[in-house]
C-alpha cells in the first residue's frame, strides 16, 4: 500500500480522501530535519504547507519518494532542484487560495488607504481622533499589479469593480489575456510612473527579487500606498520605512517580511505602517481548498499517473493518462535505443511527431523520451529529471509535428547528432522511429531503413554491408556461442547496400562474440542493446 506523510497540519479531510483512494498515511507534525531524515525512505508521497521544509537532505534520503505536494502556493520551503534531480514531482495549489489573498490584498489597501488599525487603537483608547486621520479614496485612482497571474487578475477584477484604473506589469501577460481582464499592460517603468497604489502578486525568484529597490521605489508617485500580500524579499523594506518617514510613501501594508516569523522588522513602529501575520490564505474556506486539492493531485500521481499543478512536470490529466502511457512507452524505448548507440555524446536532439499522437499532450512523451536518451549515459534518469538535465547540458531540442503519418496511425521519430570525433569530424545523426503496432511498441525505421522489429529485453544490433552470406554466418557464429535467437528482423536501402539486422536473443552474448562479429569486413557496428 502506498504510504504518505503529512508533515504539516491539514484538514482532516485531506486525511480521508488519502484513506478512501487507498493510500495509508501518518501525520506527523512539527518534526525536525534529522527525525524527518529518518523516516522518509518509508513514503511514496509527502504533503507540506510551509512550515515543513523538504530541503536537498531530506530529499536525497527519500528512496522511495514520488511526490511532495504543497497545500498553497507558495513552494520556498521546498528545494525543487534537488527534486527534479531525484525525480519527485513537487505540485502546489495555485486556485485554492487564489481568491483568499486577493481578498487580503484588497482588504490592506482599504486599511492602508483609511488608516484603519491606527484609528481603530486610538479610538478605542478614549482619543476619538476624528480629525487626526484623513484618508483617500481607491476609486478612479490607478492600481499597479506586479503580477497578473493567478492573483493579481483576480485583485485586477475587484479593483475594476471599486472603479479603479489598473495598469500591470507581468512579462508573462498577453495582450490578448490584458484586454480580456481589462488591464492596460505596461512596462516597470510606466507602472511606477503612473500608479497611486501599487500591490505585489508575483513568486519569490532570482529575477523577481527585490523588484522594487530602493532605486524604483524612489521613482513612484509621492504619497503612493504599497501593499505587499505575496513574498518576503520582492521589496526593499528599509528602504519602505525611510519613503513612509519622509512621506513620499503615504502609507504601506504588508502580509509577507523578509524574514519569518517576523518577531521583530525595520518596519514596525513606522508611521501608517499596516502589518499581518501572513493571513493571505488564512481563512476555512482556502485551507480546506488546498487540503482536499493537494490530496487529490498526489493520489491521482501516485494511484494513475496522472499529474496537476506541477512545477516539475508536464500535467497530465486522469482521462490523458491511459492514453499517454502507450505512447510514453514507446517513446521511452525509443530513446533508450538512441541513447545506447550514440557512444559519443550529442549536441542535438529532434523529435518528430507524425499523425495521430502529434495532436495529444507531447510534452510527457517527450519527457519519457528523453529519459530513456539520457538513462543510457547518466544512470538514473526519468520523466522528471530529464528535460531539466538534457537543457543543463547544452544540448539543443527540437519537436516538429505533422497531422498525418504515411504508413502508421500514429509515429514517433528521434533524430541525435553525436559529437564529433576523430574517426567522424563532422559528428552525426542517428534517425530511429517507432510506431504502436497492436498497442505495442514496434521498431519500425533504423537509419531510414523500413523495418519492423520488437524491443527485445536482449537486442543485437549490427549494421552491415549487404552480402550473400552474412546472416547465414551471423547465425552460425550465435549458435556456437550458444546464444539462441528469439526474433530476427532485416532492413535495408538496396541490395548490395546498408543494411540493419534486429536481433532478439535470449542471453547475454560474450563479448568475445561481439568482438568477432565486429572484426567482420562486412560489419559497420556491432551493439549488444538491452531493453
Amino acid at each position: 500500500m502506498p504510504k504518505v506523510l503529512i508533515g504539516d497540519t491539514l484538514s482532516p479531510a485531506a486525511v480521508e480522501i488519502f484513506k478512501a483512494r487507498g493510500i495509508e498515511t501518518d501525520i506527523k507534525v512539527g518534526l525536525s530535519k534529522e527525525d524527518l531524515i529518518k523516516i522518509i525512505p518509508d513514503y511514496d508521497g509527502l504533503a507540506v504547507r510551509s512550515a515543513c521544509k523538504p530541503d536537498a537532505d531530506v530529499i536525497a534520503a527519500a528512496t522511495n519518494l514520488k511526490v511532495i505536494g504543497r497545500a498553497g502556493i507558495g513552494v520556498d520551503n521546498i528545494d525543487i532542484k534537488a527534486a527534479t534531480a531525484k525525480g519527485v514531482v513537487v505540485m502546489n495549489t495555485p486556485f485554492g487560495n487564489a481568491i483568499t489573498t486577493a481578498e487580503h490584498a484588497i482588504a490592506m489597501l482599504f486599511a492602508a488607504a483609511r488608516q484603519i488599525p491606527a484609528a481603530n487603537a486610538d479610538t478605542q483608547a478614549g482619543k476619538w481622533p476624528k480629525s487626526g486621520y484623513m484618508g483617500v479614496e481607491l476609486s478612479y485612482k490607478t492600481l499597479g499589479l506586479i503580477g497578473c497571474g493567478n492573483i493579481g487578475s483576480r485583485v485586477a477584477e475587484r479593483a475594476i469593480g471599486l472603479k479603479m484604473k489598473v495598469v500591470a506589469y507581468d512579462p508573462f501577460l498577453t495582450e490578448e489575456r490584458a484586454i480580456e481582464l481589462g488591464v492596460e499592460k505596461v512596462d516597470l517603468d510606466t507602472l511606477l510612473a503612473r500608479a497611486d497604489f501599487i500591490t505585489l502578486h508575483v513568486p519569490l525568484t532570482d529575477q523577481t527579487k527585490n523588484v522594487l529597490s530602493r532605486e524604483a521605489l524612489e521613482k513612484t508617485k509621492k504619497g503612493l500606498i504599497l501593499v505587499n500580500c505575496a513574498r518576503g524579499g520582492l521589496v526593499d523594506e528599509e528602504a519602505v520605512r525611510d519613503l513612509l518617514e519622509s512621506g513620499h510613501l503615504a502609507g504601506a501594508a504588508f502580509d509577507v517580511f523578509a524574514v519569518e516569523p517576523a518577531k521583530e522588522n525595520v518596519l514596525f513602529g513606522a508611521k501608517n505602517f499596516v502589518a499581518t501575520p501572513h493571513l493571505g490564505a488564512a481563512t476555512a474556506e482556502a485551507q480546506e481548498n488546498v487540503a482536499l486539492q493537494v490530496a487529490e493531485q498526489m493520489a491521482d500521481y501516485i494511484l494513475t499517473g496522472a499529474v496537476t499543478n506541477a512545477l516539475n512536470m508536464p500535467s497530465v490529466t486522469a482521462e490523458e493518462a491511459p492514453r499517454l502511457k502507450p505512447f510514453a512507452t514507446l517513446a521511452e524505448k525509443l530513446g533508450s535505443f538512441a541513447g545506447q548507440i550514440s557512444d559519443y555524446g550529442y549536441e542535438e536532439v529532434v523529435i518528430e511527431y507524425e499523425g495521430e499522437v502529434s495532436e495529444l499532450n507531447r510534452k510527457p512523451i517527450t519527457a519519457a523520451l528523453l529519459a530513456g536518451l539520457l538513462r543510457a549515459s547518466r544512470g538514473d534518469v526519468n520523466m522528471v529529471s530529464a528535460p531539466a538535465i538534457l537543457a543543463d547540458s547544452g544540448v539543443k531540442l527540437t519537436e516538429t509535428k505533422t497531422e498525418t503519418s504515411p504508413v502508421y496511425d500514429s509515429l514517433i521519430r528521434i533524430k541525435v547528432k553525436t559529437k564529433a570525433t576523430k574517426n567522424s569530424p563532422e559528428g552525426g545523426w542517428r534517425t530511429l522511429a517507432g510506431a504502436l503496432i497492436a498497442g505495442k511498441p514496434r521498431i519500425v525505421e533504423v537509419k531510414g531503413m523500413a523495418l519492423e522489429g520488437d524491443f527485445s529485453p536482449v537486442t543485437l544490433y549490427v549494421n552491415n554491408i549487404d552480402k550473400p552470406g552474412f546472416i547465414g554466418a551471423l547465425g552460425q557464429m550465435l549458435g556456437e556461442a550458444k546464444v539462441n535467437i528469439a526474433t530476427f528482423h532485416l532492413g535495408r536501402q538496396e541490395a548490395g547496400g546498408e543494411a540493419i539486422a534486429l536481433i532478439g536473443i535470449d542471453s547475454t552474448p560474450p563479448a568475445s562474440l561481439v568482438e568477432k562479429l565486429d572484426a567482420l569486413p562486412q560489419v559497420r557496428y556491432v551493439k549488444v542493446l538491452s531493453f
